[in-house]
């Protein structure tokens, strides 16, 4: 039994010692590269005598990120992937959360830190990967690791405004990267595209994958997604034949016209999580690889990636929503109602989760914690936790999950409870509509529609709209924008939207 993730580096680094493991624009590493690395970072920050505690990687995406991931897990302690880009405000408050005994960096991303407030060490990852291993160190670690330790902590929003840090275990990780490489038959043959930052949860999928199958894992540039056709000439070059990415940069593709002027002839599993996918666009990448394995994926980070999934099997039309499906292998979902009953059929409840793929909780914040991982209410016998998403699903005639919004989307307006992601689900299905969101505007009483796409006049839209939803969800405001905001894991950002648009 696995019961620590550093087994699928160490597995693979002797079944495919050379054999590129990750690749960027500049480098590629192999199998046995990363574990060299690894475990020179690994000796080295173990001299610290700390373990189990968090050390912050703030580096450039690049394939040296899976070294540095996998020296932390060595040293006995985890890792915290950050943003390089984000504001200096943002990264003090999750410095001052973590309180990391380290941090390491890159020569090229040093510099940034010396705008915080921080105290520790910082090492850079070019010294520390000539450091000398200590295999007996390394060895006297690991048989002390269990698999209900600590891999990685990753930052959500919060509600709040302040981030809250996600804590995901070894057996959380093993659990869901067995699942995902069974149930889609990955092996060393295949070539993911990664497009995730690795700050954000949908990287642990493709990362994870490629270290146990010993595949080849492709760093998209970042640049590319601009330019449809150069992305997929990009993904023919690398013969890239799986990909798992957010749905934002799929549309992109499809709503650009990428593939009427070039087909990715390698791809034969499109998986795609994290945000709702527009079945128009959908339809796009359908037509174009019809004998390509489509996956709607869904989960929250504290899920670890993904808890339900959906194959595509049957036709949409461009305005049905898709379904998220049914829950991964050992993985329980339950739809709740108001009263902390199940909901009945044809009742909209909130998705709540329970299994090994939950999170251990929020990092230094055990008010959030204790709000979000609860007892379950079905359950009075014995302690038993389960996670509310704040997600409100349905079923479906066919048994299948259906999404339905996030619970802080849905508002009262007009005596009615409306669910914002129902008009956007409607006003997707406009031709001239590329991309759109809903928020509320609470001081003036009125729902703001935000889409980009062809120009068109606030009454067509609203004519439009009244076809696919009653009058009283109609907005009371539309905006046209050239560019929708989207946060740093490709999702559209609706606080922005509010706080600069309203």
């Amino acid at each position: 039994m696995i019961t620590n993730v550093l087994t699928y580096l160490e597995d693979s680094a002797v079944k495919y010692s050379g054999k590129a493991a990750f690749v960027d624009s500049e480098k590629e590493l192999s199998f046995s590269q990363i574990q060299n690395n690894a475990k020179s970072i690994g000796s080295y920050v173990c001299k610290r005598g700390k373990w189990h505690a968090p050390v912050v990687v703030f580096m450039e995406k690049s394939a040296d990120n899976i070294a540095a991931f996998m020296g932390i897990l060595y040293s006995g302690n985890f890792y915290c992937p950050i943003d390089t880009e984000m504001p200096l405000s943002r990264i003090q408050v999750i410095i001052d959360t973590l309180e990391p005994i380290a941090i390491l960096t890159d020569k090229i991303s040093i510099e940034r830190l010396g705008g915080l407030k921080y105290q520790g060490e910082i090492y850079t990852y070019e010294d520390v990967i000539s450091h000398e291993i200590d295999e007996n160190k390394l060895t006297e670690i690991r048989k002390k690791t269990t698999d209900t330790d600590p891999v990685y902590v990753l930052f959500t929003s919060g509600s709040t405004g302040i981030p809250k840090g996600v804590i995901i275990n070894h057996r959380a990780v093993i659990d869901f990267t067995d699942w995902m490489s069974n149930k889609f038959n990955i092996t060393s043959k295949d070539n993911f595209g990664n497009q995730s930052p690795f700050f954000f949860d949908l990287s642990i999928g493709d990362v994870y994958c490629t270290l146990k199958m010993g595949c080849t894992n492709y760093i998209v540039p970042k640049n590319l997604f601009t330019f449809p056709v150069k992305l997929i000439e990009y993904l023919n070059e690398k013969k890239i034949n799986i990909i798992f990415w957010v749905p934002s940069a799929l549309c992109i593709v499809a709503s650009l016209r990428g593939l009427s002027k070039v087909k990715p002839h390698y791809l034969d599993r499109v998986l795609f999580c994290g945000e709702v996918m527009p079945n128009k666009q959908l339809n796009i990448w359908r037509k174009a690889l019809p004998d390509t394995m489509f996956v709607n994926l869904y989960g929250p980070c504290e899920a670890t990636d993904a808890c339900t999934y959906y194959i595509v099997n049957r036709e949409f039309d461009d305005d049905e929503p898709l379904p998220i499906g049914i829950p991964c292998e050992n993985t329980e979902v339950l739809v709740l109602n108001e009263q902390g009953g199940q909901a009945g059929e044809n009742e909209i409840g909130e998705l709540c989760i329970r299994g090994s793929s939950l999170a251990m909780g929020y990092y230094n914040n055990p008010e959030k914690t204790s709000e979000a991982f609860v007892q379950n209410p079905l359950n009075h016998e014995y302690p038993e936790v389960i996670y509310r998403t704040g997600d409100l699903v349905k079923y479906n005639e066919y048994g299948e999950l259906m999404y339905v919004s996030r619970k802080d989307y849905q508002i009262k307006h007009m005596g009615h409870r409306i669910e914002l992601g129902e008009i956007e689900t409607a006003a997707a299905n406009i031709p001239q509509i590329e991309t759109c969101a809903c928020v509320y505007d609470e001081l003036k009483g009125r729902i703001v529609f935000f889409y980009k796409g062809v120009k068109m006049e606030e009454q067509a839209i609203k004519e439009a709209l009244k076809e696919k939803i009653p009058e009283y969800m109609l907005p009371g405001k539309v905006n046209y924008l050239q560019k929708l905001p989207y946060n740093a894991n490709g999702k559209i950002d609706r606080k922005r939207l509010k706080e600069e648009y309203l």
